[in-house]
């Protein structure tokens, strides 16, 4: 039972104080005392269960926002369609007298956004080529403040040059280039116009580099203008020629080993031509599978320097297992030996034998002599060996 005492000043226990009756509603409920009332109420198990709070409720948001929010949906869903729109229903054609229509020239308009007449007519411009292609209204159809539905943004890019060199004849290029690879021509014209920004990426990116060494590549293909400039900037860089040299050494050993494997052919060190034994050619094989099989970027240099070693063994080792073969490349040997002398020796002049104080020295003379001498001996050995004639 809930008791409710009202206070009082009155002395005396509580329990002679007269106990009023608890306010009950017409159900037989008994009903709490209101708040405020000076009644004190025990509390009961209904107490204990807390209401749920209320949801705050969603703030107003300003108009302002509002339209920010809607604008760039609309930029989203259509792209530079929303801008172009302003401009074609804005802006009079050329030819359409002054005074006949609410519409300004691009110059005008150009001042009242802030902007370029240059940039205005870009606008301009790709709307009215879509609009022959029939994807937009014509221009002298469109009323200042007019709303259409716009095309997909995808679309824009296809009419829109964000750049006035495209209509250059190196611009022309480029946009033709670009879509040939697959990307739009404003990213291309783009990075042809900023070379401070291209030179920027390659010297940071290793990708980038890469990429711009595949492009170079291809176009040094077909401009031998280049070819000859390029060829004269690694000629006078003492880096790039080793580097040249390096390649090149290693791809004159890749050729070597790929001879073998195509042709079935050989070179001996004396420079004889044999047919490759079949141990021979499946060795050169193998290795030449594995630097076929290696990445672009790796370095073959390695790879070539063992295949070529390994079959050059090879070779060796045939030719001294054939004893025909093995007096056919010292033959072959000695006679390319005896034509490198011959050349050198003919290649002295002796244009001033009248006048040799200037040119005499002890150790000329001696070199002379001995290289008689050497010839002499080997002239009669040869006599000797020679078949007696019948």
């Amino acid at each position: 039972m809930t008791v409710a005492i009202p206070p009082s000043d009155t002395a005396g226990s509580p329990d002679d104080r007269p106990v009023p009756p608890t306010p009950a509603d017409d159900a037989g409920v008994v009903v709490p005392a209101p708040a405020g009332e000076g009644f004190w109420v025990e509390p009961g198990a209904a107490d204990d269960v807390a209401p749920e709070p209320a949801e705050p409720a969603e703030p107003e948001v300003a108009e302002v926002v509002v339209r920010d929010a809607r604008e760039f949906g609309v930029y989203a869903r259509t792209g530079g369609w929303a801008f172009a729109l302003k401009v074609a229903r804005s802006v009079r054609p050329g030819g359409e007298p002054a005074g006949e229509t609410p519409k300004v020239s691009a110059k005008r308009f150009a001042e009242l956004a802030g902007c370029s007449p240059e940039r205005i007519m870009r606008y301009y411009k790709a709307w009215d080529k879509a609009a022959d292609d029939g994807l937009v209204p014509h221009l002298e159809i469109l009323v200042p403040g007019q709303d259409i539905e716009l095309p997909d943004s995808d679309a824009w890019h296809s009419y829109y040059t964000a750049r006035s060199s495209a209509s250059s004849e190196r611009g022309t290029a480029i946009a033709a280039a670009a879509e040939a690879e697959g990307i739009r021509p404003t990213k291309a014209l783009e990075v042809a116009e900023n070379p401070t920004a291209l030179r920027a990426a390659i010297l940071a990116d290793p990708a980038t580099a890469r990429t711009a060494r595949a492009a170079l590549l291809d176009r040094l293909r077909e401009d031998p203008v280049l070819q000859t400039e390029l060829a004269r900037d690694v000629a006078r860089t003492d880096e790039l020629k080793k580097a040249v040299a390096t390649e090149s050494r290693a791809a004159d050993r890749i050729g070597y080993v790929r001879q073998i494997v195509e042709n079935g052919q050989v070179k001996t060190p004396a420079g004889q031509t044999i047919d490759a034994p079949a141990e021979l050619r499946a060795e050169a094989e193998r290795h030449l599978s594995l630097i076929d099989e290696l990445d672009d970027g790796e370095d073959t240099g390695q790879w070539a320097t063992e295949a070529y070693d390994t079959v050059k063994e090879l070779v060796v080792q045939t030719v001294e297992a054939d004893p025909e073969l093995r007096r056919q490349e010292r033959r072959t040997k000695f006679y390319g030996s005896l034509q490198r002398a011959t050349k050198v020796f003919e290649e002295l002049t002796l244009d001033d034998a009248d006048d040799l104080d200037d040119l005499y020295e002890d150790d000329m003379l001696q070199r002379l002599e001995d290289l008689q001498t050497a010839i002499g001996t080997c002239i009669a050995a040869l006599r000797r060996a020679a078949p007696e004639q019948p």
